[in-house]
């Protein structure tokens, strides 16, 4: 089959949706497809054509049906199509209404939707391998000074790391804030990776690492450098005010590293709702005495890892490729 793929992310990006795309590309392309990248439609004939976000990609949507009224449209939901655009805007929900299939990263989505698009709708978990590139990292060189302060990570530190692009809906500095509720006595350094979206939040980071001698950004990473800040990490937090289903969370489960994460559907879509690792939006007390307890109680880190590690099987790529192989066979028996 020919498959076009659309993302509003532009190439050579780190969002998150630029890296599903990716990913499924080689999915798509290892099942016998041709696959191609857009950002908006091409007018190309394509027999399928899947769609990340449903109201960023309306118009390559209706663009694509118009020509070909037939064939096989898959619109997949991100965080601010679940929970901030689907509920009142029209246009996202007419995406959804052209779909021939609906795909959500986790499970809770699924509750967002109307019954008439819950039964077009499937779960793919997205999946990690070893080397895998991060959310919100750049492929470009890493500022020298900023990856040997991860490299040079000191045998006494508790080291924390966030990472993702430097986004309001991220809440990127929670970790921070919280950080600085810390006792003096803590050994907890927060590792923040990922680009500033706008001058504003570099300008934020910066004042951020004058005032919290806990707080280091350090900026856009290369691929392998993320990776490893990551698994040497004690820690991973993720404190997004809305997730469609978080590349790092998946990626973080895949490299065994305990996480705090704030409790939204997105993220208890994939955890699970007893997970113990969770604090409100926005609540900076109540993530500063995780924090404490993770760093001061080795019972509570390794019953956090242990609950990460009993969810490996849903960043296993065979598994988001069987669901590929399921759902794109529905399509070639339609031809």
């Amino acid at each position: 089959m020919k498959i076009g793929i659309v993302t509003p992310a532009p190439p050579g990006s780190r969002h998150g949706n630029r890296i599903t795309a990716l990913r499924w590309a080689k999915i798509l392309r290892r099942l016998g497809n041709r696959v191609s990248i857009l950002q908006t439609y091409d007018g190309k004939p394509y027999d399928l054509l899947v769609a990340l976000h449903a109201r960023k990609s309306h118009s390559s949507i209706i663009n694509f049906r118009q020509k070909h009224p037939v064939a096989g449209i898959i619109v997949a939901l991100t965080g601010t199509d679940l929970y901030r655009d689907i509920p009142a805007n029209h246009i996202a929900q007419g995406s959804l209404d052209i779909a021939t299939r609906i795909v959500v990263l986790q499970p809770k989505a699924i509750d967002e939707l109307r019954p008439s698009w819950r039964k077009k709708t499937c779960v793919i978990f997205q999946s990690v391998k070893n080397g895998q590139a991060l959310t919100g990292t750049s492929a470009k060189p890493a500022n020298a000074r900023a990856g040997n302060q991860a490299k040079k990570r000191s045998s006494v530190s508790f080291d924390v790391c966030v990472i993702g692009h430097l986004r309001a809906v991220k809440d990127p500095f929670r970790t921070a804030m919280a950080s600085r509720l810390l006792p003096d006595s803590s050994k907890i350094r927060i590792l923040q990776v990922g680009g500033a979206m706008t001058d504003a939040m570099a300008n934020r980071a910066r004042k951020e690492m004058s005032v919290n001698k806990r707080y280091r950004w350090l900026g856009e990473q290369s691929q392998l450098r993320a990776l490893q800040i990551l698994k040497k990490s004690s820690l991973c937090v993720l404190s997004s005010r809305m997730e469609g289903g978080a590349n790092v969370l998946s990626e973080a489960i895949a490299a065994s590293v305990p996480i705090l994460a704030s409790r939204i559907d997105g993220n208890v879509g994939i955890l699970g709702a007893k997970y113990r690792g969770y604090f409100e939006v926005g609540d900076t007390r109540q993530l500063a005495r995780l924090l404490t307890l993770a760093e001061s109680s080795s019972e509570y880190l390794a019953e956090l890892k242990g609950w990460s590690n009993s969810l490996t099987s849903l960043a296993d790529p065979a598994r988001e490729e069987q669901a590929w192989v399921a759902l794109i066979n529905e399509f070639r028996l339609r031809k």
